[in-house]
């Protein structure tokens, strides 16, 4: 199910719907504001001047890290410390061990999920309203969602990037990620889940062959070029992926512009994987739903983070296996909201870590909700204390990339949290 229609299909009233919105809209937000030991993200003005930075704090680490040692972990995650405004502010938190992660008994003893997760650094709704109604304008020049353009307003993408990327205040360059985030969207609204055009499993792999020549272009001997050139001109989403790549490196190096190619390559791995599991009829087991969550998640999005705050991660450090971990986990992180999300509408034919936990453990789904959570938690926490180490080593680039991350991630949950579409108030 792709992410338009997630947000577009209405909300349920069941209990789980419930359930779900509650974990979601959880005022505590159990996550500290700040990556440890890096500096508060300071908001870039619309006169691209930053507030001076505090110096960088560092925390002591101990104990067992990686994948899967959350549960056992000696140094505890930091207690939510109230945020103030985002404008003008720097300076470094020392945070204090919270309780223990995932699920928390209430006053009945019974228990509820806690999605362990920052809150959002700062919330401009008049800045995320105009990135959005200028996308949708460009959804409409390109052609993108034709005759759905309400639907992709409704969405509110642009307070998801407005969120998402709280360094910068210049509309043009939040716009050039939204541009970005919605022509990658549409390939799986138009190929693989038929919510745009009639879903063609058995011709996905094709199709995805002839955008890839767009996103690493193609270059044919001059006889066959225009063939080519005119299939791609006749597709909205070639058109729209050429063009959010266009408009990228107006704001981005070659290099970063290249790493969301290589991303989107990866998540065209993963389309092609859908389209197995629909042709076939399988409903894959969770580990390779896991799988193939990290390879289809929001990482394509999260890869902008410093280009759209406008300095530049160097390739070595980026390229460095332990950053590509825990950068990876965090795109796993986040597409899991996105999954508990789904949980609280009405199709339960959807492929979701939550529905695929219900169905392989045999369990209801409030379980298979709360170890959904748990799994998310222990991603979180992994992120937290691994990005943490590698901050007290890596270049103040490294450092100020990975505490974005850490407020994508926030920003990103505010959005499923709040947005109007999610939650009743869209059309």
């Amino acid at each position: 199910m792709s992410l338009l229609a997630r947000m577009s299909a209405p909300s349920a009233g069941h209990m789980t719907a419930d359930l779900v919105r509650a974990l979601l809209r959880d005022p505590k937000r159990p996550g500290s504001p700040d990556l440890p030991s890096t500096p508060r993200l300071a908001v870039r003005n619309r006169t691209g001047t930053r507030p001076p930075s505090g110096p960088t704090g560092l925390r002591t680490l101990g104990g067992p890290t990686g994948f899967g040692t959350s549960a056992a972990m000696i140094l505890s995650p930091p207690r939510p410390v109230p945020v103030e405004s985002a404008r003008g502010t720097s300076g470094t938190r020392l945070p204090d061990a919270p309780a223990a992660p995932g699920v928390r008994g209430d006053d009945g003893g019974s228990s509820a999920p806690v999605l362990y997760c920052p809150p959002a650094v700062r919330d401009d709704p008049a800045l995320g309203e105009e990135i959005n109604d200028r996308l949708v304008e460009w959804a409409e020049e390109v052609g993108v969602y034709p005759g759905q353009l309400d639907r992709v307003r409704a969405c509110d993408f642009g307070r998801l990037i407005m969120l998402a990327h709280p360094e910068t205040d210049d509309v043009e360059r939040l716009l050039a990620a939204a541009k970005c985030a919605l022509s990658e969207w549409s390939v799986d609204d138009h190929y693989v889940d038929g919510e745009v055009e009639e879903a063609r499993p058995e011709l996905l792999g094709q199709r995805l062959a002839i955008a890839h020549s767009v996103i690493d272009q193609a270059h044919l001997p001059l006889r066959y070029a225009p063939q080519l050139e005119e299939v791609v001109q006749a597709d909205p989403v070639m058109v729209a992926l050429r063009a959010a790549l266009d408009n990228l490196s107006e704001y981005a190096s070659a290099a970063q512009v290249r790493r969301l190619r290589h991303e989107l390559a990866i998540m065209f791995v993963a389309y092609n994987q859908e389209a197995v599991w629909a042709a076939t009829g399988q409903r894959p087991p969770v580990w390779e739903f896991l799988m193939h969550r990290h390879e289809n998640s929001f990482v394509p999005c999260m890869v902008l983070i410093d280009a759209v705050a406008g300095y530049e991660l160097s390739q070595a450090e980026f390229s460095d296996p332990r950053v590509r971990r825990v950068f990876t986990l965090a795109g796993s992180a986040s597409v899991i909201v996105n999954d508990l999300y789904s949980m609280g509408k009405e199709d339960p034919s959807d492929f979701s870590v939550p529905r695929l936990i219900a169905t392989e453990e045999n369990c209801s789904e409030r379980e298979a909700i709360e170890r959904s959570v748990l799994i998310h938690d222990e991603i979180m926490h992994t992120y937290e204390t691994e990005a943490a180490a590698l901050a007290l080593t890596g270049s103040p680039e490294l450092r100020r990339f990975l505490a974005g991350v850490w407020a994508w991630l926030g920003g990103s949950r505010e959005w499923h949290a709040r947005t109007a579409r999610y939650h009743g108030g869209g059309a």
